[in-house]
Formats: C-alpha cells, structure tokens, sequence
C-alpha cells in the first residue's frame, strides 16, 4: 500500500474529525475574506444576511460524509441567496464544487444526480449575473467555465466512488471466502468425524462379536476339547491384532507423523506403545501402509467368519469388475456389518448365505440366515443399519434390511458400477461359487 493510499484510508477511519477541522479552518480563513470582499457597496443589514450566507456555506461541509444531500442542499441554498442578493461571487464559493465532489462521492445515486443538475443551473446562473449586462458570449463563456469546475469536481467523485465500491466488494467477497472456507472446513471435519465413527463401528462390533463368540466357544469346549479351545484362542489372538491394526491405520489420520531421530523416539503429541502393545501391534513395518479393505475382500471375511464356528455359505453371481476404492470398501464394510449381526442376534446355530451379484449396471450384495429374524433381541442402541445406509447413499446406492418371510433376516445393498458395460459373452445367471460350505454347515439358505 502506497503512502497515498494510507493517507486516504486514515482519513477515512477520522473522517468526523478531518471534516470537522477542515471546517473550521475554511471558515476561518474563506469568511472573513468574503466579508472584507463585500466592502461598502452593501449596506448593514446586506452586510449581515450576506456573512451570514458565507458561514452557510462553509459550515455544512462538517456533515458532507454523514448527511451528504443535507449538506449540499443548504450549500446551493446560502451560495443562490448572495448570488440573488448582487453578489454573484464570493471567496468563500470555492467550496461549492466540493461539496459537489462530497455528495457525488459520499450520496446516493438520486442525490448526486440532482447536485449536478443543480450546479450547471447555477453556472447559467452565476453566468447571467456576473456578464449577461455586459455581452452574452462572455456569460456564456463565464457560464461554461463554471460548468467545467462543476463537471470535473462531480466527475472526480464518482472516480473515487467507483473506487471505493469496488474496494469494498473485494473486501465483501474476500470475507464472505473467508466464511465459506470456514464453513466448508467445519463440514469436512463432520464428515471425517462420521467417516472415522462408521469405520471404528465396523471395526470394533466385528472383532469384538468374533472374539465373544470365540470367548464363549472355548470356555464350553476347554473341558472337553483342548484342541478346540486352543483354535479358539487363536481365532481370537488373530482378529484382535487385525482389528488393532485396522484402528491403528485408521487413527493414523489423527496423529503428527513422527520426526526422523533415533529409533524409540516419538514426536511430540504422538502416541506411542508399550513394550507389551509393541510384541503384538507391530508385527510388521508397514502395518500403517495396509491397503484399505475392498469388494475382493469379501470372501476373505466369509472364511474368517466361517473359522469362528458360523455356518456360513459364499455364493458369487455374474462376471466381477473393478470398484472404486470407496465404493469397494462399502460393500465390505456392509458385507462385515451384516455378518456381524448375525452373530449377535441370529441365535445358535444360524446358517448364513452371502451372495455377490454383479449385474451390468450395479453390484449386489445379498447376507441372509434363517436365525431368529423378527423375535431377535435388540437393544436399540446400534448404529449398524444407519452406517450402513449412510455408506451406501454416498455412492448412489440403497440398502434394504428386514425379516424374510421363510424366517430369518437378509441385508440387500445394491451400488452402481460407474462404467461398467455388459459382456456378451458371459451371463450374469452363472453362479460361481467362491468356496464350498463349512464342513458342519449345510447348504445355502
């Protein structure tokens, strides 16, 4: 910012003042001249009502930014009456064009439009009375020269009236940015928050139903069968160091990333392990660069559920294509959520069917059991279905979820494949199955 343009903003930020001082320096030096103009050619009472006219002129101009149309209302006002009264001009008329230049700059539109109307009725005016008894082309040349001061003083305030609006739209916009960018930041971050919060649903209600399964299995089976009790525990060792990593990946986002330094040494505000954490979360350097779970990853869930003791089938339909990321975490995600109720409220024993159907247009992924259904216990509390919902919009998909008519509970999410053209040489009828049933289990329900 140049020094003309602080002199222009400080002068603005004091504007009551600045006018204020400017006033009475004008009257001070403009009023007694224009009095001392008038000389004896005006008699007393001429005398008195023409100072007095002087002071109109140069008084308003204390209020030329906070009443503009006021101001140069009274100033045309006292500067017609001497006009009228014989004197055409005075010193003290030198402020007219500014305050001309106040109201173009400082008024409404309407205001500034009549002030210009005034002024050039006032140069023909002022013309007429000052040469008009002499020669007509010199009040016509008086009345032109009077007419330009009033253009260029009302010209040059509306060059710096275009200024200011112009300014002060850039200064509007740049806030309202400012506004926006906050409030875009915010909705991220409440998005991030859901996103984090469905993920660590997903996460901890499956590890944590496969554990208490496991827990339950093995407490009944150590008395009668070691072995069995032992594949527990480690079912249980293995989904609860895949669900801490899982959870490590995911609030890795939250943390600072560690500085280069010594092994050992954390940054600060990074959370670190202890040596019994470390013997079973860090088994590996690049747990936090595991890729994110994907629709190829359903039937390894289907296996890891069928370990734990469900019975429960993988039934794919149609010819597989590539998902998006996001969209193919999904459809894990609800495959995983799904599964995860029915070993929470299916009931003993439930056989389970999950069926990945590819169509032309959309994916389709279907987990029914014959469990409970309807009579299943709920306690109201659970976010799955919601997530699970939620998960789907995002992509242009829905979910459907409720009691079969046969008995049990299905779950049918279907997503659009974006892009994704139809085969002719393969059928989308042609079941493939992914891997046969759990030995103690029985057929697809």
């Amino acid at each position: 910012m140049s020094w003309w343009d602080r002199l222009w903003q400080w002068e603005d930020t004091h504007r009551q003042g600045v006018d204020t001082g400017v006033t009475v320096l004008l009257a001070i030096v403009l009023v007694p001249v224009s009095i001392a103009a008038l000389g004896t050619d005006a008699s007393g009472g001429a005398a008195l009502l023409l100072s007095l006219c002087a002071l109109g002129v140069v008084v308003p101009l204390a209020w030329r930014r906070t009443r503009p149309a006021v101001s140069v209302a009274v100033v045309y006002s006292c500067a017609l009456l001497h006009v009228v009264g014989g004197f055409p001009l005075l010193p003290v008329d030198v402020v007219v064009p500014f305050a001309l230049y106040s109201v173009a700059l400082h008024g409404p539109r309407w205001a500034h439009r009549t002030g210009i109307l005034g002024a050039m009725v006032g140069a023909f005016v002022v013309g007429a009375a000052i040469a008009l008894p002499y020669d007509r082309v010199a009040a016509a040349m008086v009345t032109v020269l009077v007419a330009s001061i009033f253009l260029v003083a009302w010209a040059f305030g509306l060059v710096r009236r275009s200024r200011r609006e112009h300014l002060e739209a850039l200064v509007d916009r740049a806030e309202r940015l400012e506004v926006e960018r906050d409030q875009q930041a915010i909705i991220a971050t409440a998005a991030e928050r859901a996103r984090i919060a469905r993920e660590m649903h997903d996460i901890v209600a499956h590890s944590l139903s496969v554990i208490i399964a496991q827990a339950d299995g093995g407490r009944y089976a150590a008395a009668h069968d070691p072995a069995a009790a032992s594949r527990s525990l480690g079912t249980i060792a293995e989904t609860g160091r895949a669900a801490l990593t899982d959870m490590r990946r995911l609030l890795g986002v939250l943390r600072e990333a560690p500085h280069a330094g010594a092994p050992g040494r954390a940054a600060p505000g990074v959370l670190t392990t202890s040596p019994d954490e470390q013997g079973v979360a860090d088994t590996t350097p690049t747990a936090a660069t595991t890729p994110q779970p994907a629709v190829e990853d359903v039937e390894q869930l289907v296996a890891q559920v069928r370990a734990s003791g469900l019975r429960v089938s993988y039934v794919r339909l149609g010819t597989p294509r590539h998902l998006p990321p996001g969209a193919g975490l999904t459809v894990y995600r609800i495959a995983q959520e799904s599964l995860t109720n029915v070993l929470k409220h299916a009931g003993p024993d439930p056989g389970v069917t999950v069926m990945l159907q590819w169509l032309p247009a959309a994916v389709t992924l279907e987990v029914s059991d014959d469990g409970r259904g309807a009579a299943a216990d709920a306690d109201g509390l659970g976010q799955g279905l919601l997530g699970m919902r939620e998960r789907a919009t995002m992509f242009g998909g829905t979910v459907t979820a409720g009691p079969r008519p046969g008995g049990g509970f299905r779950v049918r999410a279907t997503l659009p494949t974006p892009g994704a053209a139809r085969d002719p040489g393969t059928t989308d009828r042609a079941a493939v199955p992914a891997e046969h049933p759990h030995p103690a289990g029985g057929s697809p329900s």
